[in-house]
């Protein structure tokens, strides 16, 4: 078990990393070190289930005195490794971080950084304490089309930014899958609303394009209007496969988007990402009977909103609005930045926005350059690889890594989520002051 890093490091070597909770994301990018094993090396795992456990150890070639049931179990032995990537459900992050901090790890955390501004801040102090770099997965600072409209912005290509709009819109199966059926539909057992699970990536990108500016005042909007019991539809059932009279009718049946169809099959099916294949009647016992992803999507533990409405305020006068839309029929992520010699609209889907600016000359009234990018299929716009290269050169302190997600930028975006959450249940605008606003010295 001499794994232990030097201080000073060795170009020869790949960064050496833990997984701790052998989830769909963190699994995404530790994959990084299949293909980049001169860059990265997986050395270890963390995780409370077995076959998780023992399917990463497999597929690491992991030795068993390098699996763990828990963090404490990993901090209790000297340090094993230079890195960890953190993919634990939102309630996990911060529990489980401070302690391989407080080691002296470097950290790839997955987003949301934690459940509150508490939690966020204590560990950005106890990261600052003990000398660790901290990236967040905000991978859509990572994206081509994003970090190509940032440039464009910090280029002054369409002068002062006026004001930022941007929409996500959750498909319907996703929405059903994973915020209604799913873990992340109840903030007991996910930990996060629905807008710091799904959009503190879309909070972080518009303080990142009006970085210079600090947010002020945050107002936002939002209720559970579509799935929930008195919405149910005549003749729905409990279950989708028991006792159901509409399920042929439904777009939400279990049967058609994970029988028929493989949709979301890491969350539905038991380790799929770990390689367990379930035979088609295995699946369909599940969802008649024990699978959450059975349930009727109308008569589940749901308690998140299923729309919420932002609007920020900047120090400059700027104004941004966030909006997020869960069942919808098409999944989409739009931004539309307006500024003083200009204005960018595009979808990161398509992989192409285009830039307007004024054209007064006769028989015209605005000129168009359109920017069209080779985008990954990557459901972020292939910022998964991009972020996890990036934090390979941030842990070897290369001097062109970007970095672009430490805890430092992070925090801005955090502020202005936990704040509209808190202005939805109370009903009035919420003030962030300058110290709340920036990071502690």
């Amino acid at each position: 078990m001499n794994m232990q890093p030097t201080n000073e490091w060795q170009c020869d070597r790949p960064v050496t990393v833990i997984i701790v909770g052998a989830g769909n994301r963190s699994m995404k990018y530790a994959a990084y070190a299949l293909r980049h094993p001169e860059r990265m090396r997986v050395v270890g795992v963390v995780d409370p289930d077995s076959l998780r456990r023992h399917n990463t150890a497999e597929k690491y070639g992991l030795t068993e005195e390098m699996c763990f049931e828990s963090v404490e179990r990993l901090v209790g032995l000297p340090k094993l490794a230079d890195a960890v990537i953190n993919g634990t459900m939102d309630l996990m992050h911060v529990p489980t971080s401070l302690p391989l901090l407080r080691k002296g790890y470097d950290l790839m955390l997955e987003k949301p950084i934690g459940v509150s501004e508490a939690e966020v801040l204590e560990l950005y102090d106890t990261a600052t304490a003990h000398g660790c770099k901290v990236m967040v997965c905000h991978v859509l600072r990572y994206a081509p089309f994003y970090a190509e409209i940032q440039k464009v912005v910090a280029e002054g290509g369409i002068g002062d930014i006026v004001h930022i709009q941007t929409e996500e819109n959750v498909s319907y199966h996703h929405m059903a899958t994973a915020f209604v059926r799913g873990k992340w539909g109840n903030t007991e057992i996910g930990g996060s609303s629905f807008l710091m699970a799904k959009c503190c990536h879309d909070l972080d990108l518009l303080t990142w394009f009006k970085s210079g500016s600090r947010p002020l005042k945050v107002s936002s909007f939002g209720r559970r209007s579509q799935f929930r019991a008195d919405k149910a539809p005549a003749g729905a059932g409990t279950r989708c496969l028991t006792d159901c009279k509409i399920e042929e009718s439904c777009t939400y049946s279990a049967k058609k988007l994970y029988l028929d169809q493989p949709l979301w099959s890491g969350y539905v099916w038991p380790d799929h990402i770990h390689g367990v294949r379930l035979d088609p009647e295995q699946k369909r016992k599940l969802i008649e009977t024990d699978s959450p992803y059975g349930r009727c999507v109308w008569k589940c533990d749901n308690d998140i909103v299923d729309h919420q409405a932002v609007l920020i305020e900047f120090a400059d006068g700027s104004t941004a609005v966030h909006n997020l839309v869960g069942g919808t029929a098409k999944p989409s992520r739009t931004i539309h930045i307006i500024g003083t010699k200009g204005e960018i609209e595009g979808e990161m889907e398509s992989g192409e926005f285009i830039i307007r600016t004024p054209d007064p000359r006769p028989n015209r009234e605005y000129e168009v350059k359109r920017i069209k990018l080779n985008v990954s299929k990557d459901m972020h716009g292939g910022g998964d690889v991009r972020i996890v290269e990036d934090f390979v050169n941030v842990v070897r302190g290369a001097a062109d890594s970007r970095f672009a997600t430490s805890l430092d930028n992070s925090i801005l975006g955090h502020l202005c989520g936990f704040r509209a959450d808190a202005s939805r249940l109370e009903g009035r605008t919420m003030t962030i002051g300058w110290k709340e606003a920036m990071p502690r010295p």
